[in-house]
């Protein structure tokens, strides 16, 4: 419990000081990718809260509402969703904008317009919404009309579907929610990050190359290209930090039943929550949010 009250904390406070430092910094001026940063930051603050709300509900000794129960449920896959769809929209766009850029030069992509951001945000607040919806009603199905349940039947496993309750509908839920929300997004931000490293190997070359012209303009193009391949690397980092996680969460679910590990919740707790919580810190670093002056003024 205090591990997981610390990597709660550490999570808290590291996406509500990014979502801050977006805010002051760049809030004026807000460019796509900030409104990716500031959509993934919200998504991890709502569901490290949700997550921690729903663990105390579930461990008081009283009973609760089915209502609440399901609630609770919906709120945090909507949270997880959130998370994984803008990880994916950041590792695009990314991409996107690495890929060509000496042919294209100034020229702007689709992702660019701040039009173009809000309405794939949008869209990825929507998906999230109607991917989660699903579990608001299928999973306390066999609780029938009850009022009220027990804690220990308001459990954390999302899908119920086990070896002694294999209901069709939850089944099919789980295995669609594990190809759409978990193994297509790993298989995106995978890809992207492959990409990501041929672009930033082959400017580590050109850049090479030209280390010796000297020059104002020459210093000042170099200095900004540092600049973006350091953003860059810290998006890598980010990437590769979902990748871990959840592949090792993708293992745990086709491969075990969480009936069968007495500390399925803590598990899945620690897999999703680490990434939460680390990521607002990697992307702060790499994009220099979390620098010494911002947090002064914090």
């Amino acid at each position: 419990m205090g591990l997981r009250i610390c990597i709660s904390c550490i999570g808290l406070v590291g996406n509500v000081f990014l979502i801050l430092s977006i805010f002051q910094t760049k809030f004026s001026r807000l460019k796509s990718f900030e409104l990716f940063l500031l959509g993934l930051a919200a998504a991890n603050l709502e569901e490290i809260v949700i997550v921690n709300i729903f663990d105390i509900i579930i461990n008081q000794p009283s009973t609760v509402s089915t209502w609440s129960c399901r609630s609770l449920k919906l709120l945090t896959v909507f949270g997880e969703i959130s998370s994984i769809l803008f990880t994916v929209l950041i590792s695009i766009f990314r991409c996107q904008k690495l890929r060509d850029a000496n042919k294209r030069g100034n020229l702007p992509i689709f992702l660019d317009s701040i039009r173009s951001a809000w309405l794939v945000s949008g869209v990825c607040v929507m998906l999230s919404a109607l991917l989660s919806i699903p579990t608001f009603v299928i999973n306390l199905q066999h609780l029938a009309e009850n009022i009220t349940v027990n804690n220990s039947d308001c459990s954390p496993d999302f899908f119920l579907c086990r070896e002694d309750y294999y209901p069709t509908l939850n089944c099919v839920y789980k295995y669609l929610f594990i190809l759409v929300c978990n193994f297509l997004p790993l298989i995106i931000v995978t890809v992207s990050g492959c990409l990501i490293i041929a672009v930033l190997l082959s400017q580590r070359k050109t850049m090479t190359s030209v280390v010796s012209v000297s020059g104002t303009g020459q210093f000042g193009r170099k200095s900004k290209g540092l600049r973006i391949q350091r953003s860059t690397v810290g998006v890598l980092a980010a990437m590769a930090l979902f990748q871990v996680d959840w592949t090792i969460y993708l293992l745990f679910q086709l491969t075990s039943d969480p009936t069968d590990f007495p500390f399925w919740a803590e598990i899945e707790f620690f897999i999703s929550t680490s990434y939460t919580s680390m990521s607002p810190y990697v992307y702060g670093i790499g994009n220099n949010l979390f620098s010494h002056k911002n947090f002064i003024k914090k």
